[in-house]
């Protein structure tokens, strides 16, 4: 895992360099008064792009983890109890496998629906994954705009006792 994660971060730093080195060289043509140009350079600058590169770089290595724990972790236990089924194995035989009369192994025509409650379980564990950080994160800007409170101002002797004479004038 860490391993990827260097990986990813290693990919992060040459996506950064080589956009930097393409738009230095972009540098001679945005002095041409080319908008679109000047324009890609300035969104690309900002980070987003490679911060989007790394994103899904360690998205698809989470899906094929993801992939892995239902595939070879929660999915035989739920085989096993419901009497040593492997979903995968799990399907509807449109059509038998057959030697056509040239003498070539034509295979069966099949409806996998095992491996797609495999993958329904694959998605709804990523789908919660991605949830619950969303979650945290909500949770982490509610506190930062709830943080920011200030005390309310004190006010001095000296505006009180002018409220005070403000407040007797207007009763005479």
């Amino acid at each position: 895992m860490y391993r990827l994660i260097i990986k990813s971060y290693r990919i992060s730093l040459i996506l950064k360099g080589l956009s930097f080195y393409i738009l230095n060289h972009l540098n001679a043509l945005t002095n041409k008064s080319m908008g679109l140009i000047k324009e890609f350079k300035d969104f690309a600058v900002r980070g987003n792009v490679v911060d989007l590169a790394v994103a899904v770089i360690i998205g698809a290595a989470f899906g094929k983890v993801v992939s892995s724990l239902v595939k070879d972790i929660i999915m035989p236990p739920i085989g096993l109890l419901l009497g040593g089924v492997d979903f995968t194995d799990l399907v509807v035989v449109l059509k038998e496998a057959f030697v056509d009369p040239a003498g070539e192994e034509m295979a069966a025509v099949t409806i996998n629906y095992g491996t797609f409650i495999q993958f329904t379980v694959d998605f709804a564990i990523v789908a919660f994954a991605i949830f619950m950080i969303v979650k945290v994160i909500n949770n982490l800007k509610k506190k930062e705009e709830v943080a920011p409170t200030t005390p309310p101002p004190t006010v001095n002797k000296t505006e009180i006792l002018l409220e005070e004479i403000r407040d007797l004038l207007k009763t005479k």
